[in-house]
C-alpha cells in the first residue's frame, strides 16, 4: 500500500533546524551577548559536561543538538552517547561536549530545548505504539504541530515508532468535511463523497504524468457517518479517515470494506487518547491519526551536567 512521505534527516531536515536555531539565537542574545556568562566567566576556561536524561524515555533530537554548535560556530567537540530512536533510563549519558566554557553556557539551554522537546514527542508516541503492539494499526501523526516545527516534530514521531501523515497541504490530496460543504453550498450539482474522490483523481491524474519523477499524490477522504463511508467507498480512494466515530462504527466500516474485498485502508481519528487507543485498534482499522503527538507532549527532562576539571599535575 502506498504510504506518505516519511520524514528522515536530510538535507530539508537541517535547514529547517538551523532556521529555528537562528531564532533561538536570536530570541537569547538579541544583538548582544551572554552577559551573566561574559561577566562571570574569563575567556580563556574551558570545560566538559555531559547532557543527561533525568526521567526514562526515547531520545530524539542528539542530531539537532549538534547543529547549534555549527549554527553558533563554536568549535566543542560534540560526543553522541546514544541515538535518536533509542530508549533510556533515568542517569542515561546522552551526549558529551568539551570546550570554551563561556560557549558553553551561552548554548546550553537552546541544545537542551531541543532534546527535551522532541525526546517528549519521541516517548509519547512509543506509549501510543506499544499500546496498539498485536495490533494491524499504525500510529500515524497529524499537521498539529508547532509552525516552524513540523519536519523535526515528525522526525521525532519516527523515532517514536510512529508513521508521518502528510507533511503538507502540497504532498496528498485530502479530501475534508469543508471541502464538501463549500462545494455543495457554492455549486449548483451536490457533490457526494464518491464524486468527490473522482474528482480528486482526475485532478491528480492531470497533475502527475507517467514521466514525472514525483510519485502520485495519495487520495484520501474524510468521513464521519457510515452513509458517507458507503459513497466513498465505491470509488476506492486510498484511504479513507472515519472521524470521530465510534468503536462499533468503525467495525462496521471494516467489514463493509473487508466484504467487497477493497484494498482502501481505513483511518480512525478524533480524540484518540492512551485510554481509547487500543480498542480502536481492535476494530480492525489499519492507521489511527493522534494530534496529541505533536500538540500535547510534554518535553522530556534533560540537563547538562559539568565535569569536574582534571586535577594538575
Amino acid at each position: 500500500m502506498p504510504d506518505f512521505t516519511q520524514v528522515q534527516w536530510d538535507e530539508d531536515l537541517i535547514n529547517d533546524c538551523h532556521y529555528l536555531i537562528r531564532l533561538a539565537i536570536r530570541e537569547d542574545l538579541g544583538r548582544s551577548y551572554d552577559c551573566t556568562t561574559v561577566g562571570l566567566i574569563p575567556p580563556e576556561l574551558q570545560g566538559e559536561a555531559v547532557v543527561t536524561a533525568r526521567c526514562d524515555g526515547i531520545v530524539a533530537g542528539l542530531e539537532a543538538a549538534q547543529q547549534v554548535l555549527h549554527e553558533m560556530e563554536i568549535a566543542e567537540i560534540w560526543e553522541p552517547l546514544a541515538r535518536d530512536g533509542q530508549m533510556v533510563t533515568a542517569g542515561t549519558k546522552l551526549a558529551s561536549v568539551r570546550g570554551s566554557a563561556r560557549d558553553l553556557l551561552t548554548s546550553e539551554r537552546m541544545i537542551l530545548n531541543f532534546i527535551g522537546r522532541l525526546s517528549g514527542i519521541a516517548t509519547l508516541t512509543r506509549r501510543f505504539v506499544d499500546a496498539v503492539a498485536g495490533s494491524n494499526a499504525r500510529i500515524y501523526d497529524t499537521r498539529k504541530t508547532t509552525p516552524g516545527w513540523r519536519r523535526l516534530e515528525k522526525f521525532a514521531v519516527r523515532c517514536g515508532g510512529g508513521r508521518n501523515h502528510r507533511t503538507g497541504l502540497y504532498d496528498a490530496i485530502l479530501i475534508k468535511d469543508n471541502h464538501l460543504a463549500l462545494r455543495n453550498d457554492q455549486l449548483t450539482s451536490e457533490t457526494s463523497p464518491a464524486s468527490a474522490v473522482e474528482v480528486a483523481r482526475t485532478f491528480a491524474t492531470e497533475l502527475h504524468r507517467p514521466t514525472d519523477n514525483a510519485k502520485p499524490l495519495l487520495i484520501e477522504i474524510e468521513v464521519d457517518t457510515l452513509q458517507q463511508f458507503d459513497s466513498a467507498l465505491q470509488s476506492q480512494p486510498d484511504i479513507i479517515l472515519l472521524d470521530n466515530m465510534s468503536t462499533q462504527q468503525l467495525s462496521d466500516a471494516v467489514t463493509r470494506r473487508d466484504q467487497i474485498g477493497s484494498a482502501t485502508e481505513l483511518e480512525a481519528s478524533g480524540g484518540v487518547t492512551l485510554d481509547t487507543v487500543q480498542a480502536i485498534a481492535a476494530t480492525g482499522v489499519d492507521r489511527i491519526s493522534v494530534g496529541s503527538l505533536t500538540h500535547s507532549a510534554v518535553a522530556l527532562d534533560v540537563g547538562l551536567d559539568w565535569l569536574p576539571a582534571p586535577a594538575l599535575p
